[in-house]
Order: C-alpha cells, then structure tokens, then sequence
C-alpha cells in the first residue's frame, strides 16, 4: 500500500513538472548591435559594448527577461556607417535578433536606422544625438542620447545667470558640432547674450594657430566650442604654453569629459567646463553601485559611454517587459510612451522618437580632476565663475 501511494505521488509529480511552462528549454532573447570595436571610435565602442555586455550579463543572474535568456549578438562595425548598415541587415535577416540596439556616433545611427526603418524594427540608439536622426519621419529610432542642439544648454545658461553678455563660438565641420553650434545661436539668442564671434573649421584640421590668434583678440564673455577630443587639445595647444584665454568661461564639448583631455594637453585645463550626460560622481541612483561593479568587472572606471550602453539596455528591457513581448508593434508602442530612469537618467521622447526628458550636465576641471559642477542639486562642486 505504502508502495503504491509512493508512486502514485512521484507520478503526479512527474506530470505536474511536464505540465509546467519549460522556460529553459525556450530560446534564447538575442539582441543584435554593432560597435566600433576598431577604428576611430574605438574607445567609445568598446566601452559602449562593455556596458552592454555587463547589462547582459546582470539581467540573466537576476532571473532574465520573460522567463528567457538573453543573448547578445554583435559584430565590430569597425567604425564605418556602411558597414555597420551591412551588418543590420545580416542581424536581421540571418541571426534573427528579437532587438535591435544602434551603434556609436550620429555617422554610423543614421545610415543603421536607415535599415531599421526598411525593416519596421525598433532600434534603441546608443551614443547618437544629431537631429537629423529624427527629422526624417522615422518610426523605429527611439534615442537616450540628449540631441546635438541642446548640448550647451546649460553652459548657456550658466553663463547667463552670471552675467555674461557675449559669446565666442568655435565649431567644427560635421554634423554634431553643427548642430551643437544652431543649439548655441538659438539658446543665447534666449538668454539675451550676443555671439560676436561664430567660425567653423573643417574636421580633419590639425593646424589652429590662426583661430586661437582670433579667441585671444575676442572681448567676449565665455568662448563655447563645438568639439571633438583631437581638435578641443590641439586648440588649447595652439594657444600656447601657459597661455590662456581672457574669458570668463571656456566650456567645450566632448574633449573635457575626457580622462585623455588632461592627459594630452597637460596644460591650461584649469577652469575648463564640459558637458556630459554622466559621471561615475554623480549623486543618482544606481552610479556608484554601477561603478564599483564596473571597476570589478573591467579593472578601470566607466566612462560615459560605458554608462550610455548599461542604459540602452536597460531602456529595452523595460519596454518588453511592460510589453510582455518582443513583437516589434508592441515594443514600438512602449518605446514611444515610456518614462523610465535609467541609468543615463530620464528616458521619455517626443513623437519623432527623439530624447526630450534628459538635459546634459556641466563638469569643470577644478584641480586636476571632473567636478560635476550643474545643476545645483547633484552638484559635488560650485562653478568657479569667472574661471581661476
């Protein structure tokens, strides 16, 4: 009797664990991307695709994404736009990724999206801010990015609250820093301040006497440049050793986020801003436990693009779970109507898929080191205004 009772309770187990949804034995959820793993964006690419890794790796220890694994398939993009819209399609078509995240730079966003939108696949960018991206009717590119025409806001608007009057403007040839220097013709036409100086530069020039003989004869206020990390060191270069210019504020972008903007130019960093959407020092959520499991992980501190990946993931990963699917109708509605914090910061875009509920942050060099210096309420330091 006791025999029988025995196996009669082993086979209802039996039955009831047949019976149970078998989630390990569901595929995988794979997310397709490329990034600049080579070439010139290499260093951004490669941390973009740490923090990638390392989100991929954190949602399947605490229990995956729909009761399913997620897998990440990737490709070096080798820092070229054609290739990397090549390797969308193949991502589509031929590994059969459920999502899709975008590659690095506003270059590579565009012409990847341009495979998205053909395929009527939601793309999450990444490190991708030029407003041309969402200026052309798209309906699967959902940024987390602040957009180029708004990346000085609030060194604008810093400078206005402490007086200043005039600006100096400095910008290179592509689409970014234009689109940054119409964002800085537009908010100081806001503020009431009057650019006396507006000059754009080709991008591949390594040669800046001339314009920084210009900024050293400017009467402005602030001089606020457009740039990249090459072209922001070899103007302060030019200036000379030891120079400096007679301005109240120099506040660029790009190079003074940077641990390498120190590191090359050595010099005449003192008082610089930069604006950036993240640093490990910031006072939100989730920064310092990220940093400390990043530094575990990577044996060095993320960076800003480190960060940048970490949050497109976990952008994604909220949207499909609010949409309990991976179907590309569903999860393109919650893109579109999502407020989340990540740990960018906040995510909500406008009907073109363009970031709209996050502004950048001001960092100023203040004795060899970033200070998060705005807004007011996170800040570890105040600005030093007028600069030391």
């Amino acid at each position: 009797m006791k025999f029988r009772r025995c196996m009669y309770y082993l086979v209802t187990a039996a039955l009831l664990l047949v019976a149970l949804p078998n989630h390990a034995a569901e595929p995988p959820i794979r997310i397709g991307t490329t990034q600049s793993l080579s070439g010139q964006f290499k260093a951004f690419g490669t941390a973009q695709m740490e923090g990638l890794k390392m989100w991929v790796d954190d949602i399947n220890a605490r229990g995956m994404l729909l009761g399913r694994a997620v897998e990440l398939v990737h490709y070096d993009d080798h820092s070229d736009a054609a290739r990397s819209a090549w390797l969308y399609r193949k991502l589509i078509n031929e590994d059969k990724v459920d999502l899709l995240i975008g590659p690095y730079s506003s270059e590579l966003t565009l012409r990847a999206s341009d495979i998205a939108e053909e395929y009527n696949f939601p793309m999450v960018s990444t490190a991708a801010s030029a407003d041309v991206i969402w200026e052309r009717g798209y309906k699967n590119i959902f940024g987390i990015d602040t957009p180029s025409s708004n990346y000085m806001d609030p060194a604008v608007k810093a400078a206005a609250e402490r007086g200043a009057k005039t600006v100096a403007l400095f910008y290179a040839d592509a689409e970014f820093s234009i689109d940054v220097a119409q964002g800085i013709r537009r908010e100081a036409k806001n503020q009431g301040l009057r650019i006396v100086m507006d000059e754009k530069y080709p991008l591949a020039q390594s040669d800046f006497s001339e314009l920084a003989i210009k900024l050293k004869n400017t009467d402005a206020d602030i001089a606020l440049g457009a740039t990249y990390l090459e072209d922001s060191v070899a103007i302060g270069r030019a200036l000379g050793p030891g120079e400096r210019l007679d301005v109240d504020m120099v506040a660029l972008t790009v190079g003074p986020a940077l641990r390498e903007f120190s590191d090359l130019l050595y010099n005449n960093i003192e008082g610089v801003v930069g604006v950036v959407q993240w640093l490990r020092t910031v006072r939100l959520p989730k920064a310092q436990d990220f940093s400390y499991r990043y530094r575990q992980k990577y044996s060095r501190n993320p960076g800003v693009h480190s960060a940048i990946g970490y949050s497109a993931g976990q952008v994604i990963e909220a949207a499909v779970r609010l949409a309990r699917t991976t179907d590309k109708d569903a999860l393109r509605e919650q893109l579109g109507k999502l407020r989340f914090r990540s740990l960018l910061g906040h995510y909500r875009v406008d009907e073109t898929g363009r970031q709209v509920g996050k502004s950048n942050y001001l960092l100023q060099w203040q004795d060899n080191r970033r200070r998060l210096v705005w807004p007011e309420n996170i800040a570890e330091r105040e600005l030093i205004y007028p600069r030391p």
